[in-house]
């Protein structure tokens, strides 16, 4: 597919901006819910119809709950999104998510055709708390055929108030505590 736009970067409207601020502050909300649960995550993900808004579905990470690597919320939600209407594809969709997704989410997302992605926390912010792959979502996007914006942070503070909560720092302790970190060559 040709991509027409040389690269020009989309400007985001007053409204727009407010939109997704508010939506994300939504998204921020449910995702605090699960700090009253046995398993809190700071990841979470809302499908919104693009010219709507109209909420298709929203997760959050069950990786945990599922026993599932790939149990992400931006995976669950767009499963879940398909499944609802019957297609493959999310195409006049946006996709918020309260960390910038990760290569495997964002691929995802492309593969979804979802019009937007929306993200609050950056990847360097979840990487001071729990293992990330450092690629960027843009990075993703740059090396793929399949158009989709970009948009982020939104709120980057307060999505990353989500990874600094008490609750959730309690949940990072026990999990550094599991899982193996990566040697590093000197």
């Amino acid at each position: 597919m040709l991509n027409c736009d040389m690269g020009a970067k989309k400007r985001v409207t007053g409204a727009a901006r407010e939109l997704d601020e508010q939506r994300m502050r939504d998204l921020v909300r449910f995702t605090e819910r699960s700090f009253q649960t046995a398993r809190p995550v700071p990841f979470g993900a809302l499908i919104v119809h693009t010219q709507t808004g109209k909420m298709l579905e929203r997760c959050t990470n069950a990786v945990s709950k599922e026993n599932d690597p790939s149990s992400h919320a931006e995976l669950r939600a767009v499963r879940r999104a398909c499944r609802k209407l019957k297609s493959y594809s999310l195409s006049g969709y946006t996709l918020y998510t309260t960390c910038e997704p990760c290569p495997m989410c964002m691929a995802n997302a492309l593969w979804a055709r979802l019009d937007r992605v929306v993200f609050g926390a950056t990847i360097a912010d979840a990487s001071r708390h729990c293992l990330q792959i450092h690629i960027s979502a843009r990075s993703v996007v740059s090396h793929s055929d399949i158009p989709c914006e970009v948009t982020g942070p939104v709120l980057r503070q307060e999505c990353y108030g989500l990874f600094t909560h008490p609750i959730m720092q309690r949940a990072f302790n026990q999990w550094s505590n599991r899982r193996p970190r990566r040697k590093r060559n000197a």
